[in-house]
């Protein structure tokens, strides 16, 4: 951090600068029920109303999958940043001026990104010298210029041993980790070597692996063309998306996500200004990445090779979205070009007109189960209806099921009425329920006495009197730590709001896991005193017996009758206290 040192004080003002119900509402539509709004959680592969906001308390609550906290923390999971940089973004909301600079902390294992970083900064100083003049021309000669080779920080990787010499100091467990290098007779060597290198960023910005193009003609046996990382601790390919960060902020400003399969197609667009574009790092997209598209944009554009090849990579990669929750649009470029060669070809503006002008998943499959088919046969044509049905049982867009229905009724001359009747999915539209929160776990009376006096402390000042009256103990350890925490904040500030206090805990992962656990009980906000007394009661009963069977036990090992009748008349004490337990001085 540079510049201004934000405190809690500051960091506190910030949060209760904006409300948590306008950020949270800008990224997904939320619906008044009672005193909280609850919209479709963003954090896990959802379809009804789960998350619960809460403008009063200002945190928000999933119920399916547990998801809570702020609304920096909610900015944090959002966009895949770090604590400071979601207090920089309110700050920015609510116009306060704060001089701090962003920071991707490295939380996972620093070597490994060290050393990516090390290798990162060698290749692009290798592409600057006279023996990347080769690959650099072939940059130059594939229409790259200087902007988007620093903007990607595109490097080059040579077929000498600086990179092992460079990384010297990490022991070879951890060389042998990092997928850097290939091993022959006990020597490492660069993974990479003779290849352009496209580093690979993870959500925060940190390089965490690379892909690596041949660039020479080779006159013997060919290389791959592209080589890649292996996973390792750091690099879950599909946990990725390439060029996310740089496209998220356009992706959301246009509320439009693309995917392409080449670096550089994804190169070739972002020079004419087209930066939402993002690459899947596998050749089928994952539940992790269907999960960052929604968070960018309603719309997900395909953009694939327009030959055949890509065409089948568009219906698999379609499917795949589908599966996850995802109907994405598809754009298919004439004369089986690449987006590279189109935009090269056709011009900037033109491309932009194609992508502005998609067409809808069902076209698409429409014309891909169609190829190789003879509708005036009545096997192709049979054939090609039983396989465009199966497609629209997997849509659950009611209008497009119907436009395709017709569009196959015009096309093959079959009644509409009996395609319909063909679909085996017939679901009518299901209304999306608000989820109730689950019952919690049975749990004994005693735990059950302690959240719930927990959950009640958390939101009011005399509950916190009233724990500290009476017992100023908890029986089981998480609890006791929580309960010391909500007494030393009100202690220290002179009232209790749970935000604040989970942005005093920031780093306690511990005890922030509690206040969620203790969140989720969902109970109802209004309390009797009787209320609150009988839950110490209960505690109070507990710690008694406990203590009490503590010195029995004691008393049985103890040799010394003195001190045996010492243990006796502790727990003739304690039995006289429990008699007396539901005394309280109100």
């Amino acid at each position: 951090m540079n510049g201004q040192r934000l405190d809690t004080e500051t960091i506190n003002h910030i949060k209760n600068s904006v409300d948590i119900v306008d950020i949270i509402s800008s990224y997904i539509p939320l619906t008044s029920r009672g005193r909280n709004l609850f919209g479709v959680c963003p954090f896990h592969d959802d379809t009804n109303p789960s998350m619960s906001v809460s403008r009063e308390k200002q945190i928000f609550t999933c119920f399916s999958c547990g998801a809570t906290g702020t609304v920096f923390k909610f900015l944090q999971d959002y966009e895949n940043i770090s604590f400071i940089e979601a207090v920089k973004m309110c700050a920015d909301k609510a116009g306060i001026s704060i001089n701090i600079k962003s920071s991707n902390t490295k939380t996972k294992d620093n070597e490994l990104y060290n050393m990516y970083d090390i290798a990162a900064t060698l290749y692009q100083n290798n592409l600057n010298t006279d023996a990347g003049l080769e690959a650099k021309k072939y940059l130059y000669d594939r229409k790259l210029d200087d902007k988007i080779i620093k903007k990607f920080k595109l490097g080059l990787s040579l077929n000498d041993n600086k990179l092992e010499k460079l990384l010297n100091k990490y022991d070879n467990s951890l060389k042998d980790r990092s997928g850097l290098f290939n091993k022959s007779n006990f020597k490492y060597y660069d993974t990479f070597s003779d290849r352009i290198i496209f580093p690979i960023e993870d959500l925060n910005g940190n390089i965490v692996a690379f892909s690596g193009r041949i660039y020479k003609e080779y006159k013997d046996e060919k290389p791959s063309k592209y080589k890649n990382s292996k996973e390792t601790e750091i690099f879950k390919k599909g946990n990725i998306l390439y060029n996310y960060r740089n496209a998220k902020e356009d992706a959301r400003k246009q509320n439009k996500i693309i995917i392409m399969e080449g670096f550089l197609d994804l190169f070739r667009a972002y020079q004419i200004g087209v930066k939402n574009v993002v690459i899947s790092m596998g050749t089928a997209v994952t539940k992790e990445q269907a999960l960052l598209l929604k968070k960018m944009a309603k719309d997900v554009i395909l953009c694939f090779d327009g030959d055949q090849a890509g065409a089948h990579a568009t219906y698999s990669c379609a499917n795949e979205l589908i599966k996850l929750g995802i109907t994405p649009k598809v754009v298919r470029l004439p004369d089986n070009l690449d987006p590279d060669e189109f935009i090269l070809k056709n011009g900037g503006e033109e491309f932009k007109r194609i992508l502005d002008n998609p067409i809808n998943i069902m076209e698409f499959k429409l014309e891909y189960l169609k190829n190789n088919k003879n509708l005036d046969n009545s096997t192709d044509m049979s054939e090609y209806v039983n396989d465009i049905l199966k497609e629209l049982d997997k849509i659950n867009d009611d209008i497009l099921r119907e436009i395709t229905i017709n569009k196959i009724s015009k096309q093959t001359g079959l009644d509409t009425d009996l395609l319909k009747s063909k679909l085996s999915n017939k679901k009518e539209e299901v209304k999306k329920e608000i989820v109730i929160p689950k019952t919690p776990k049975k749990t004994n009376m005693y735990v059950k006495a302690e959240q719930y006096l927990l959950y009640y402390m958390l939101n009011n000042a005399e509950v916190i009197k009233l724990y500290q009256k009476h017992i100023g103990y908890m029986p089981t350890d998480k609890y006791r730590a929580l309960a010391f925490e909500i007494y030393y904040f009100y202690k220290t500030n002179k009232y209790i709001n749970v935000s604040d206090l989970m942005i005093s805990l920031n780093d306690d992962n511990e005890k922030l896991n509690t206040i969620n656990e203790i969140n989720l009980l969902n109970l109802n906000d209004n309390y009797t005193t009787e209320q609150i007394l009988d839950y110490i009661k209960t505690i109070k009963n507990y710690n008694i017996k406990v203590e009490s069977k503590r010195l029995r036990e004691l008393m049985k090992l103890e040799i010394d009758p003195l001190k045996k009748a010492e243990y006796a008349q502790k727990i003739l004490e304690i039995q006289k206290n429990n008699e007396e337990v539901d005394k309280y001085d109100e």
